[in-house]
């Protein structure tokens, strides 16, 4: 005679039950491990370095002269020797980096926006980031440098303060 259980009104023998539900935790345990470990994964773009490497890697020939990432890390925009720019996202583990026009870099309050026409890359916000910074990136650019912010967006060819008169308190 050999042991049984019932689950459901069912008769099952006690090693087959068993083992179901021992394959019923496995794979609870399995499932836990990856949702944990794909939740480890850093979303963030490190350092300036890291997108500049990811822009040459993208596009072939280039050398960046300079790059900036957002105060979240969520996206970096870097500057090419010849005035060319990219977006810098991270998609899953890997940053993806793709030329876009200057026209599509504008200031906002909050930092600078960059609407790409990619569908994985979206619109990516530079937190923290404002028209001095982005100036910065490439000052052996010089007037052509300029001229591209001033043709792409006129909040970044203008200067984040008036150079009028200051005001005294």
């Amino acid at each position: 005679m050999t042991a049984s259980l019932a689950v459901a009104g069912v008769a099952v023998p006690a090693v087959a039950a068993y083992a179901i539900i021992g394959v019923v935790v496995l794979g609870l345990a399995a499932s836990l491990g990856w949702l944990w470990r794909r939740g480890r994964h850093n979303h963030r773009i490190g350092t300036p370095e890291d997108a500049a490497e990811a822009v040459e890697a993208a596009l072939a020939g280039v050398r960046v002269a300079g790059a900036v990432v957002g105060a979240d890390g969520a996206g970096a925009l870097a500057v090419t020797d010849d005035g060319r720019v990219a977006a810098v996202k991270r998609l899953g583990a890997r940053l993806i980096a793709r030329e876009i026009a200057w026209p599509s870099v504008r200031s906002t309050a909050t930092g600078i926006l960059i609407e790409t026409d990619d569908p994985r890359l979206g619109t990516i916000a530079l937190a923290g980031v404002n028209v001095l910074d982005i100036r910065r990136l490439a000052p052996q650019l010089g007037s052509r440098f300029r001229a591209a912010c001033a043709a792409a967006s006129p909040s970044l060819a203008s200067p984040p303060f008036s150079s009028s008169k200051a005001i005294a308190h």
